[in-house]
């Protein structure tokens, strides 16, 4: 799921969660169709989407206290007022999260079981498993944190020989080419942005957070623009990846991610064939040599 709004140049890295909550929902009501909500016409709309005064009617809430909290102000709203205000702006579960985390509310479904923290060797033994299948595991803020040979031969790098630090998806597509050209699918950076932008909304202010994401800025200037000039939240989803081998030419996978931890845990990457030239991709990427 994602939304993908217009340019905000007031959304800034340090900015208040407020103030980013109220470009949120502004962005978001702009997109909106009227007709398709099912909104009466009344007179000449100056700009496009709902006016204040429709999302207001919507969510069951006044004009003045929803012009507040859009423009930032300090308005306090509740868990169900809240919720009220993203089912009128026809906001998806992982949107609606979004809000509740700016709005300084905890997040629908949160849990406070304690989270998946280091590898253990049963882990490693399982990852060895799957051979041929490529996986790993991953952490929320998309560091590789274990791994199988598979997943190395299909992604062209050796993370044993690189700094900790370095063993991340993100980074790697912005530094490292053999990584980058092993992926075909389209606008993966927009992609990748719009991932991170999603969870760091729960991390803003935190430094390893914030220290992470000054590096991807450092490492791309391209990853910063996109981060400033658009506005788009999605969650890490199951989908059919395409690669582009030097040996071996394209060939497409099936993404599946399994969550051993609660929705802040790391999680399992693996890469299943879907037809015979994925198999035989597998195969040879994992023939002696």
């Amino acid at each position: 799921m994602s939304l993908m709004l217009p340019a905000d140049p007031s959304v800034t890295r340090h900015e208040d969660p407020r103030k980013q909550l109220g470009a949120f929902l502004r962005l978001r009501r702009e997109s909106l169709d009227p007709q398709r909500l099912g909104v009466p016409r009344s007179g000449r709309r100056r700009t496009p989407g709902l006016r204040r005064e429709e999302v207001a009617m919507l969510a069951d809430v006044g004009v003045t206290w929803y012009t507040w909290l859009e423009q930032g102000r300090e308005v306090n709203p509740s868990a169900a007022v809240m919720q009220a205000v993203a089912s009128a702006l026809q906001c998806s579960p992982l949107e609606t999260r979004h809000l509740f985390v700016l709005a300084g509310l905890p997040p629908q479904e949160s849990s406070s079981a304690p989270l998946c923290e280091g590898i253990s060797a049963g882990t490693r033994r399982m990852l060895d498993s799957l051979m041929p299948q490529p996986a790993s595991i991953q952490k929320p803020d998309f560091d590789i944190v274990a791994w199988n040979d598979s997943f190395c031969r299909l992604m062209g790098v050796d993370f044993a020989a690189m700094p900790e630090e370095d063993r991340n998806c993100i980074y790697l597509y912005l530094t490292n080419e053999n990584w980058r050209s092993r992926l075909a699918n389209p606008d993966v950076l927009p992609t990748f942005v719009s991932y991170f932008r999603a969870v760091m909304a729960e991390h803003r202010g935190e430094e390893a957070w914030e220290n992470k994401l000054a590096r991807f800025f450092a490492a791309s200037a391209e990853f910063e623009s996109l981060w400033h000039q658009r506005y788009e939240v999605r969650g890490v989803e199951n989908q059919l990846k395409r690669f582009n081998h030097p040996s071996l030419g394209h060939f497409s996978l099936q993404q599946m991610y399994w969550y051993s931890a609660p929705r802040n845990g790391s999680r399992l990457l693996v890469y299943l064939p879907v037809d015979e030239a994925g198999e035989k991709a597998l195969q040879w990427l994992n023939e002696p040599r």
